[in-house]
């Protein structure tokens, strides 16, 4: 059961609003450079974020039915322990506050600093504030190498902490109020990447792309069919955080329902604007503007050949709210899931308990604490980079979960049921299991260190097993 206290006031609306607001930050407007490069050619683009788009809407339609059957607070944390116990459980929750959503939240607010430089020229990640620490490339094989970190605080960084510390103490008052803030937000953003697409698919730009849009670029770094699993680190990272509403269930209103409606509205609307914003890349910059486009930021260079040099400024305007509105998902619905750990003693005990306005408090402000450590740091795209693997993996023990719960328990109540069952939540398995393996083989420097940050929870496990064992009694 979710803590006493929390408080229905999130309807269909509102989670689907929840939803797109944290899928849609600053991704989608970047990491087509470095797709484009891997796989060679506007097709391969397109066939990249179709790939995308299936597997996130799979996945989504298979956490439906765990989110009918676990309506409690926690989302995917609950869904893990009640397949597989306390152990995978904890192993996620663990990974999920150390990376996962603390290296995320560190991840939006630095890149919000460094866009608002393009408003405040003082904020800049090029002066320090304070000493500083450099850290050489570190190798641990071959292949393997950790590093190199640039620790200490710059402008960008501390306007950056400053989002999330704001962020933190307004969710303090109610989810309510945070969900409003994600409301605007997200209708915001939406209709700027809306207006970007229509600008790109309507209008020509000044100057014509060097190349038609599925023509190849120099070539391929990867072949194709290993580049379109490979790429997905980056197209996978930018419609992630669809699960943040199963996080909150404890707060929607009849969650059984509207949760699987939630997830399925708001990961189609927005894989598809995703798909189309690329198709009006292709359009406006061509498969080698896209690769080359300055600091890979494709979003401001596609605006820029369209409108001139104020459609750069347009741009980081839209990509400021865009991560605003990213920032605030994130923030309301990661302490949640330390609120529920707590409730197993899994978590520090007092993130169980819920303030005046029915919020995990002290989950916030702890969320918040490590999230400014990691903005410290530098390294969160590293971070990131390692935990992806991770993230696909605690993906896939969930949507496997669906398998092994209709055998072992198939008395429990099942609202929303997955469509296409076996078919969808076994596609998504074989296509999420075979991103994993090309990662380990091709990008090796960021698979293993991500399972090592995973590995390093397990001694944490034991540690607290005694306590958990103590608040329920025991653990298998």
């Amino acid at each position: 059961m979710s803590a006493p206290g929390y408080r229905r006031h999130v309807g269909l609306f509102s989670a689907t609003m929840l939803i797109a607001g944290s899928m849609i930050g600053s991704g989608v407007f970047i990491v087509a450079a470095d797709m484009i490069r891997t796989g060679g050619s506007g097709g391969f683009l397109l066939a990249a974020w179709g790939l995308t788009a299936i597997l996130t809407l799979f996945a989504a339609l298979s956490y439906g039915e765990l989110a009918g059957m676990f309506p409690q607070a926690g989302g995917q944390y609950t869904y893990l322990r009640e397949t597989y116990g306390p152990a995978v459980g904890f192993l996620y929750g663990w990974t999920f506050f150390v990376v996962i959503e603390c290296g995320t939240i560190a991840a939006v607010a630095v890149g919000f600093g460094k866009y608002l430089g393009s408003f405040l020229p003082a904020v800049t990640d090029a002066a320090w504030i304070g000493p500083h620490l450099d850290v050489p490339l570190m190798k641990v094989t071959h292949a393997i190498g950790v590093g190199p970190y640039h620790l200490g605080l710059t402008p960008s960084r501390l306007s950056g902490i400053a989002v999330v510390v704001l962020l933190s103490a307004v969710n303090l008052y109610g989810v309510r109020l945070g969900s409003r803030i994600q409301d605007l937000f997200t209708v915001a953003k939406i209709g700027g990447l809306a207006a970007l697409i229509l600008l790109g698919l309507l209008l020509k730009p000044a100057v014509a792309p060097s190349q038609a849009p599925f023509i190849a670029t120099d070539g391929a770094a990867l072949p194709f069919l290993t580049a379109l699993l490979v790429v997905q680190t980056g197209s996978l990272f930018s419609a992630d955080a669809w699960n943040a509403i199963t996080f909150i269930a404890g707060e929607v209103k009849e969650p059984k329902r509207t949760i699987p409606f939630a997830l399925l509205i708001g990961t189609t609307m927005v894989c598809g604007l995703y798909v189309l914003a690329n198709a009006a890349y292709l359009k406006v910059l061509g498969p080698s503007g896209i690769a080359h486009a300055p600091q890979d930021r494709v979003g401001s260079a596609a605006l820029q050949a369209l409108l001139g040099s104020g459609g750069g400024l347009i741009m980081a305007g839209s990509i400021l709210v865009s991560m605003f509105g990213c920032l605030n998902g994130l923030v309301l619905s990661g302490a949640r899931v330390y609120q529920r750990m707590a409730e197993d003693g899994l978590f520090y005990p007092r993130a169980a308990l819920l303030n005046e306005h029915g919020v995990p408090g002290f989950g916030l402000w702890i969320q918040a604490l490590w999230t400014c450590l990691l903005t410290l740091t530098g390294t969160y795209g590293q971070l990131l980079d390692f935990v992806m693997l991770p993230t696909i993996l605690f993906y896939v023990l969930a949507v496997g979960g669906i398998f092994l719960l209709r055998w072992r328990r198939p008395d429990l109540e099942r609202p929303v049921k997955v469509w296409g069952y076996p078919f969808v939540p076994g596609l998504y398995l074989i296509g999420a299991l075979a991103i994993i393996g090309a990662l380990f083989i091709h990008r090796p420097s960021y698979s293993w260190p991500g399972l090592a940050l995973v590995a390093l929870g397990w001694p944490v496990y034991l540690a607290v097993k005694p306590r958990a064992a103590a608040s329920e009694g025991s653990l298998p």
